[in-house]
Parts: C-alpha cells; structure tokens; sequence
C-alpha cells in the first residue's frame, strides 16, 4: 500500500536488527558451556541486592536467615555474602537503563544472587520506559530456567512449572514496533536450543525427584509457529524418557484444570513457554496462599538467582508500611538458592521452619499492616524455630 511506505520501510529496518539480535543470542546459547560445579568451587559469593519498594526490607530478613545458617561456611571463607546496591527504579532511571552497568559488573562477580523485588515502569508512571530489571537480569546473565514449586499436601499439590526465562513474548517486550498510530505489534522468540535446554532440565528433574508426570503447556493449535516448534522439541525430547508419563495442555485449559480438585492430583512437572509460565505460576502459588509465599529460581549454565514471585509494593513504603512487608516468599527463595549450592539439608530444615511458622504454629502473622508483626520479627520467629530443629 503506497500511503504505507515509509512506515513499513521504518518498521522494516527496525525488525531486521532484532532479527539480528536474536541471531546473535542463538549464537551465544549454542557455544555456552557446561553448568557450573559448585563443590568445585574454593568459595561461593553470594550477592544480595535489594531491589526497590519493599525489596531491602524483605531481602534484609532472608539474609539474616542464610547469615545464620551459613555462619561456618562464612567464618571457614567456604561462603562470602556481597551486598549489591543500585538496582532502584531511581538509580535505574537516572541511568535509563534496566541496570546500570557498575551493578551489572558487580553480580557477574557473584555465582548466586538473592534478589528483591523491582518496580517496572508502565504507561502513567514518572518513569522512563526502561526495561523490566527481571527480564534484563534473565537475558544479561543468561538464566534460561524459572523454576517455582507449589506444595500443598494436604489438596494433594506437589507441582513443579519450569517456565522459559529468556524467550517467548519477554525477550523482546519493550523492541515493539508502533507501525501507525493504529498499529502497533510486538513478537514472539523460540529457538531451537533455547527449548532444548529448558526441557531436558525439566525432565531431568523429574528423573531426579521420582516425578513420574511432565506436562507441556502451549498454545500450539493458534500460535502455530513459537508455540508449535516449542511443543514438537518437548516432545521429541520426552522421547529420551520412556518411564515418564508426557502430555500436552492448551494453557487455557490448563488454567481450568489447576482448579479442579480431581485432575490437579495427577499434574507434578510442567514445561512452559515465559508468558504462560508467568500467568499460571501465580495463580498455582494462590492454593500455597498467594504470591507471598511462593519463592523462585532462575538458573542459568553460569549464574543464578533466587527472588520473591511478586511485585515491590511502592504503595506499601508510601504509606509507611515497609517494615510490615511478609518475606515468607523471600525465605522461600533462600530455600531454593540453598538448594542449588549444595546445602539441601540446610535448605530441608529451613523448608520445614517455614511450614511450621507459616502454617502450623503461626505464633506470628505477617499482615502487612501493625495489626501482625514486622517482617524482622518474623525473621527473628523462623530463626528461633531453626534452632530447635
């Protein structure tokens, strides 16, 4: 259409170099080397970076715990804690960039990172339209596997979701292009590699953990390509793990089934591309008791990083509130981030501290407000309890 020209030509050039972009992100996901071992390591350096809102509060709390826990691994020089600041929305704006490049260099310096919470801008805020912190730290550090359990014994829960970090609807999801001021379009990412490895982590896992269930969530039947390529390789890659049970869901239906209390029994471990992942991840942490109790990993060949599954609650610190933020999902993090170093009875005992804290004594309660106690209080309860197990 000739009135179109000179649109589509900018639109044109503008998706050629993301083309390239991801061209040259496929490129470096193939020459990745192998994981890192961490009992080969002299000494694990653990960064801490608080993030904004209520991020230092509760990161602060989950940082005390790990303190405790590892005080011989800190006094013997096996572990070392790095406290990382200026990843705020301030410091990132005054940048204007998702972060800034003296914070970058100081977590490639650490192995594992235990991150809070960060505020991405959006229409209507002060901010600059800077990237997602979370997104930019996935693709700068290269930590393909968000990976969020959600275990209720009691409703018969014992979930897995490993969801793709670093492709998908995210990757490039602030490189839209506004063709018109009637049209706009953003793109979707899947590669070859970039599945494979997320899939074979999540079977291995369920190989690993007696998990004899791994279910592959799309939207293959309407988003043919992304969706169908990342469907066709799990699939494939099922193929190398004859004693599990695969199957396929359309996520929304998938939705509906996490809901019904016959059918969500049978699900253990689920594949997911990022927006998926994102979605359903929240609403299974809901039957756990919401977002707040949830923690996550995002692991990578080299790196890792551990974080709470929600937002950074600005409201929260403007009405004076910080101090009563919940850092249940904090501790839960702490717990995966142990975990992934090689402390996994550690990680059990404080695993079983938060299930009697949250859930069975409850001699505390995080509310949020003064009508329950400070998240250092809380902090304090999980310690005490580490103590008598």
């Amino acid at each position: 259409m000739k009135k179109y020209e000179e649109q589509i030509a900018s639109a044109t050039e503008k998706f050629k170099k993301l083309l390239e972009e991801q061209l040259e992100r496929v490129d470096r996901i193939n020459a990745a080397k192998e994981s890192i071992d961490y009992s080969s390591l002299d000494k694990i350096i653990i960064g801490i970076c608080g993030g904004d809102g209520i991020g230092p509060t509760i990161t602060a709390a989950a940082q005390s715990v790990l303190c405790d826990m590892l005080s011989d691994e800190v006094a013997s020089g096996k572990v070392e804690f790095r406290v990382i600041d200026g990843l705020t929305i301030e410091n990132r704006a005054a940048c204007n960039k998702a972060i800034p490049d003296d914070v970058l260099a100081e977590l490639k310096k650490c192995h594992v990172i235990l991150k809070g919470p960060t505020t991405t801008p959006r229409a209507g805020d002060p901010w600059p339209n800077i990237e997602s912190a979370n997104v930019a730290m996935r693709k700068e550090l290269d930590l393909y596997a968000n990976v969020r359990p959600v275990c209720v014994p009691e409703k018969g829960i014992d979930w897995t979701f490993f969801r793709e970090n670093t492709e998908g609807s995210y990757v490039v999801g602030s490189k839209g292009i506004h063709v018109t001021d009637d049209l706009g379009m953003d793109f979707v990412v899947t590669t070859t590699e970039g599945t494979k490895r997320i899939a074979r982590l999540a079977f291995e896992y369920a190989k690993a953990n007696g998990k004899d269930r791994v279910s592959i969530v799309t939207k293959a039947n309407v988003i043919k390509t992304t969706d169908g390529k990342f469907l066709r390789i799990c699939e494939e890659m099922a193929k190398e793990y004859p004693d599990i049970t695969t199957d396929e869901w359309f996520i929304d239906i998938m939705t509906a089934k996490l809901v019904d209390e016959k059918r969500r029994r049978d699900f253990k471990v689920f594949i997911l591309p990022n927006l998926y992942g994102d979605i359903i991840t929240d609403e299974a942490a809901e039957f756990q008791g919401g977002v707040g109790t949830a923690g996550s990993a995002n692991i990578g060949k080299r790196y890792a990083m551990f974080e709470a599954i929600h937002g950074s609650a600005p409201r929260m610190v403007k009405e004076g509130r910080a101090k009563y933020a919940d850092p249940c999902s904090m501790l839960r993090a702490a717990v995966l981030l142990l975990s992934h170093i090689g402390y996994q009875e550690k990680a059990n005992k404080l695993a079983r501290a938060l299930d009697i804290c949250m859930f069975e004594e409850k001699e505390l309660t995080v509310t949020g407000r003064d009508t329950g106690c400070t998240c250092e209080e809380f902090a304090n309860y999980v310690k005490g309890t580490l103590k008598t197990l």
